[in-house]
This record gives structure tokens, sequence and C-alpha cells, in this order.
């Protein structure tokens, strides 16, 4: 048919148009167009390996939206237009291991962002004072409004005053929007109430009367509170056009499923797994070590409420257990790391849980160890070195005297057994985590959401590192029977990873992938722990601190060495001399003077510490990257109090910027991911535009 069209439309030009000579020079030029047209689509299918008919159906499909040239041609016009505006701004958080009041806080006020909008919008028009309280609104809209209508005589005023306010900065903030985006983020209830208080009219003459009298009917109609916690809300969302977390949300701090409940709603965010994060997800598959893992270090920090309360996991079989059977035991080396929150009246009965699930770990962990040869981990098989008559332990060769020996459910003959009660235990804590909806809604956004590394506008995201050997070259890491390095070792280990959650447990895949998650977690040679061990047996049984030293792969002592840092670049497919790599998992001690920033500018450590158990060692609370139009800077923050204290002092925290890369033009969407997918629409629509106009296809709905 579409040989048969363009013959017809071929006879039909050569007969309109003047003597046998013309006319067949313009039909050969005719030929030709059509034919660099046919060669042009098929050269772009050859690079997607599709054949013509695949590319006409394409072209057929897009004209379903686009049915005639006027529509292509405005959306290849709108297109063309999106990628001249600035490009958006994105934030980089990492190890945030459940501080959800520091991390949420962080997100309120956009790293600082709020504050410079208020700045730039209103200068020395308004006080410090003034300025601090517009802030804490911004952050805490429906906290102070219940403070502010309690103490303001005229509260109509102070809402007149404040919605003026609030849509200034809101101007500001989606100035570098379409109207599009602005309108798909504006709330239901007064979406069209505050588009049009955000955009200019050049119709209306008296735009301030027009304006004043839509604010003066909202606050006569009792709608104020409402539209300034909607217009808050509003601002929060824009200054932060997306969001890449990278790594370790879990473990440690008292609310990671508070921070997953805000990760799930917000408008758009990566994340790149931790190795903590790892194995919560390999433990709501249900892999017992996993379960062991989540278990012990939640009791090792006092917060085994997070499981309870926050996921309604049952752990009264646990503390039964425990109660039972470590009732007369020495826990002193299972003492419980607790913060201000902690309730001390549960101290006994947790330390008693947190040994009996540290010993359950290590049979688990063992167990999988001799069913796993290949990972090559027979070093961490310890209970059954532990000489029980001389309280001893054999690490590496080298005998050590242990703390404490009082272990009454380890059996010297067969040290990884599991006794009847603990396989019950066991088996009760595993049907609790697969059972659990909250947490598996949780770890299904995990798969949905993220991966093991992203490749985002050149810059290269992971949490741990990639394995070297001392001369920087990728180290060869075998995985069931095939050695892989670089980008491929993260490809299979998250093949596997998504294999042991989704996976057909009749297949036996799932359980090699279930093994991976819990290999990702404390494996030598996981990219995502980068250590040669965790030495969680030593921390607890040796007094002696030598064994407790975790080595940490070659890449940490390499990082500032470039040829190395642009091997790894162009190895997931990145311009060197134009990218980044952005990092976590190990904390900045910037107390002693150590930079975030290393090799030139070329990799960025972001871990500062937002977890309060490595604020003494770090300095600070963590840090957060922003990159924006202008460039990048690094923000470091200082402890967070509360969000009690904020709202009620109206205090922030403080937040100190490091300038890591200032572009000399300002950056725009054009220049990124999202540009090159625009302008790959822009060339199909082209392809569209010129197939209506050669005759290809018709247009519809004309």
């Amino acid at each position: 048919m579409i040989r048969l069209r363009a013959h017809r439309d071929d006879r039909r030009m050569y007969k309109a148009q003047g003597s046998d000579s013309e006319r067949m020079m313009r039909l050969r030029v005719h030929r030709n167009d059509r034919w660099n047209f046919q060669v042009q689509i098929e050269s772009r299918i050859c690079d997607r390996g599709d054949g013509p008919m695949e590319e006409l159906k394409y072209l057929k499909s897009l004209a379903k939206h686009y049915p005639t040239i006027a529509a292509a041609s405005t959306e290849i016009i709108n297109l063309q237009a999106i990628l001249n505006l600035p490009k958006g701004t994105e934030h980089f958080m990492t190890d945030i291991h459940g501080e959800y009041e520091q991390f949420n806080h962080v997100l309120k006020n956009g790293s600082g962002s709020v504050k410079r909008k208020i700045d730039e919008v209103f200068a020395n028009a308004l006080s410090n004072k003034d300025k601090k309280s517009l802030a804490t609104l911004i952050y805490y809209p429906n906290e102070k409004l219940e403070i502010v209508m309690q103490q303001e005589e005229n509260i109509e005023d102070w809402y007149n005053i404040t919605l003026h306010r609030l849509v200034q900065i809101t101007k500001r903030v989606s100035s570098k929007y379409t109207r599009s985006k602005v309108r798909k983020a504006l709330p239901k209830d007064f979406a069209y109430i505050i588009e049009e208080l955000i955009t200019e009219k050049a119709e209306i003459q008296d735009k301030e009367a027009y304006y004043n009298e839509i604010v003066h009917t909202i606050i006569r109609i009792g709608r104020a509170p409402e539209f300034i916690v909607a217009l808050c809300n509003l601002i929060q969302r824009l200054v932060i056009d997306h969001l890449h977390i990278v790594g370790d949300i879990y473990d440690r701090g008292p609310g990671p499923h508070i921070i997953m409940r805000t990760l799930r709603y917000y408008h758009s965010v990566d994340v790149q797994w931790g190795n903590h994060d790892v194995v919560w997800m390999g433990a709501a598959s249900g892999h017992l070590a996993c379960i062991a893992n989540v278990v012990r270090i939640a009791a090792r920090y006092g917060n085994l409420d997070t499981l309870e309360d926050g996921y309604g996991i049952n752990l009264i079989p646990l503390a039964t257990f425990a109660m039972e059977q470590y009732a007369d035991t020495n826990c002193d080396a299972f003492a419980i790391k607790y913060n201000t929150d902690y309730n001390t009246k549960d101290l006994s009965l947790d330390m008693k849980m947190h040994k009996a699930i540290a010993i359950l770990q290590f049979k688990l962990e063992g167990q999988l160890i001799k069913r796993r040869p290949e990972f090559h981990m027979e070093s961490r098989l310890l209970l059954d070195k532990i000489d029980f008559e001389k309280q001893t332990v054999t690490v590496d060769g080298r005998v050590y005297p242990m703390k404490d020996v009082d272990l009454p459910t380890v059996n010297p003959a067969d040290p990884y057994r599991l006794t009847k009660e603990e396989a019950e235990v066991m088996e009760r804590l595993r049907q609790a985590f697969i059972g659990c909806d909250k947490l598996q809604k949780d770890v299904r956004f995990l798969f949905a959401k993220g991966s093991l590394y992203r490749v985002y506008n050149s810059n290269l995201l992971y949490h741990g590192c990639v394995p070297l050997d001392e001369n920087g070259d990728f180290q060869k890491i075998e995985v069931f029977g095939k050695e892989y390095c670089g980008k491929a070792l993260y490809d299979v280990l998250e093949s596997y990873a998504r294999k042991g959650y989704y996976g057909d447990r009749s297949s036996g895949e799932k359980l090699k992938g279930q093994d991976i998650m819990w290999y990702i977690w404390a494996g030598p040679n996981s990219p995502v722990f980068g250590k040669d061990k965790m030495a969680t047996f030593e921390r607890y049984f040796i007094e002696d601190k030598e064994t407790h030293k975790e080595t940490k792969n070659a890449y940490y002592r390499l990082l500032n060495e470039e040829n190395v840092i642009d091997k790894i670049l162009n190895e997931f497919g990145l311009d060197s001399s134009t990218s980044h790599i952005v990092n976590g998992h190990v904390p900045v001690e910037r107390k002693k003077g150590e930079s975030p920033i290393k090799c030139n500018g070329k990799l960025l450590i972001i871990d500062g510490g937002f977890s309060k158990a490595y604020q003494d060692k770090t300095g600070i609370a963590g840090y957060t990257l922003v990159s924006n139009s202008y460039g990048m800077r690094l923000v470091s923050h200082e402890p967070f109090e509360s969000a009690e204290a904020a709202i009620r002092n109206e205090s922030d925290i403080f937040s100190d910027s490091i300038i890591v890369e200032t572009s000399t033009r300002r950056i725009s969407v054009a220049d990124t991911d999202i540009g090159a997918e625009l302008r790959e629409s822009i060339a199909q629509l082209e392809d569209l535009l010129k197939a209506y106009r050669e005759g290809i296809l018709s247009e519809k709905d004309v």
C-alpha cells in the first residue's frame, strides 16, 4: 500500500508540472527526498534493531496521540521550548539511618533553599525575625498555624500579610518550571486559585485589586488556614525537583519506617541500595540470616519499637525464648546503645533478646557459609573455634580470651545447629516478616525505585565502592561459578537480589538470590559493604581491638588517583572529563580535617553523619549535595535538636555550603538526561511530521 500510494503521488506530481525535462528533474528530486527520509528512518531502526515495518507501526502509534500536522507541530514547539528551561534542582542524601526528624526537616527546608528564596524575594524588606517566622511556617504549616491562631490578636491581618508573602515565594520557586509542570504539582482543592495568583495576567489592568480580592475572599469564607498549608506544601514540593537517596535508610535510628513513608509518597525519587537496606530487603523475603541481623541491630540500638510499633512485627516469641533460655545468663557484653527516648525498664529483657538473636545470627550465618563455599567466607566460622574450657577463641590462627562463653544454646559438638526452640522462634519471625504488609510495601518500593547504582545527568551514584585490587584494577569476584568485575558485578548482584525477592522458590534461584542479599550485606567482596569482614563476633566477645578492625577495599586508598576514578566512570559509560561519582557508606571525619571532595571534585563522599551514632566521629550531622542550574554545592548540617524545638523556637538547622562546581553558563534541561529523551521525542515527532507531508501517513480528525 505504501509503495502504491507513493507511485500514485509520483504520477500526480509528474502530470502536474511543466515540461518533460522539468517534470523528470522534480520527480527525481521528490523521489530522492522520499528515499532519504526512508534511509533516515531505517538507520534509526537499525540502531534499535527493529525492521522498517516496526518503524511504521511506531509512527502509526504516535499518530494516535498526534493525529494532525498541527498537533505534532505544537508538541515539537512545546518540547523544544522546555529544552531551554533551567535544569531542575536535584538533592542527594545518604546514610540517613532512621534519623527521620532531621531527614524530614532537611527536605522541608530544601537544604537551605527556602531561606535563600525568602532572602531573594524580600531582601531588606523583612526583618530577620519575620524571615525566620515565614521559613518555620513553610516547614511546619499545620503546627505553626496552631500557635499563631492562639497568639495573634488580629488573625485576619496576619492571614492577609502571610498569604501575600507566600504567593511571592511560590512565584519565585515555580518560575523555572513550565506552567504544565506547576499545574500538576498544585493541590486539587486550590489548583485554580493558586494558578491565578502566581500567573501574570497582562489583560487585567487592575491586577492588584484582582489579586487582593481573591485573597480577601479566601479569608472571608474561612479557608485561609487550608490555603496557607497548601501554599507551604507546594513551596516545599517545588524547591526540590528530584531526590536521590544514596543508600542506608535503615538501622540505628528510630524511624526508618517514617522515612520510607515519606519517600513512598515523594513526587520524584530514586534510591541506591545501601547494605543496611539490602539486609532489610532480604529479611522481607523471609531469609533467616537477614532477619536475625535486622532484629539484632534493632536490639543493639534500642530500636525494637521500630519492628514492633513501626511495622507491627511480633517479637513476643523471641522475648519469651530469651527469658527462658537466657534467664540466668550474663549479658553484659550485649549492652544496649540507647538514646534519650529509650525506656530503661525494658533494659534487662532487651539485653537477653539481644544476646539470643546474636547467637541465632552466628548460627544461621555459619549454616549459610557452609552452604555457599563459593563465598569464600570460611574465616567467619567462629562458633566452632571456641574452646569453652579455656574460654578462648581462635581467629585467623591466633588464640584470644573471650569476654563471655555463657552460651546455653550452643552445642560444642554441633555449634551451628539450631535447637528446636530456636528453630521455632525463627520460623515465627519469618512468618511475621513475610506477613507484614507495611514492610512488604516499603521493600517493593525499594525494588521499584531503587538499584545498586544509577547513572543520572552525568553522575554515577552508588553506596559503597567498585572493588579494586591494590593496582587499581577491577577485582574479579566469583558469583556462582563465574567471575565478574566492575559494572558487570553490580549488574549480576542486583539481578540475583531481585530473584531473591520475586523469584520462584521451587527453582532454587530464589534461595541463591536471598543468599546473595546477605552477601551484599556483609560479604568481603561486596561492592556495597567494601570491607574484608564484618567483625560483629569479635566486637561482642574479644577485648583486643585489633580484632575489631575491618580493612577497607583498596578503592578507599585510591580515591584521589585520577586514572582510577576515570576508569570507573568510563566503565559505567560516562565521560570522565565532565562526570562525577556520588558516594555514601563511609563517614567523612570533618572534625579531623578530612574533605568530602576527592580527586579534584570528580568524587564526592557525602556521608557526613546523619546518624547520631556517627556524629562524634564526623563532627557534623550529615551532608546534602545540591545540583541545580548554576552548578553543584555541598551543604554540611549541624545537629538537629527536634521538630518540636524548630517549631517552638523558630530555629533551623545551621548549614554551611561548599561550592563544588560552578557552570560557566546556566545549565538547561537540554543538558540533562531528560533533555536527551526530549530530543529523541522531537526527532520522532519530526519523522511523523514528514510522514504526513510525504503522504506516507494521513492526518486524522482534520
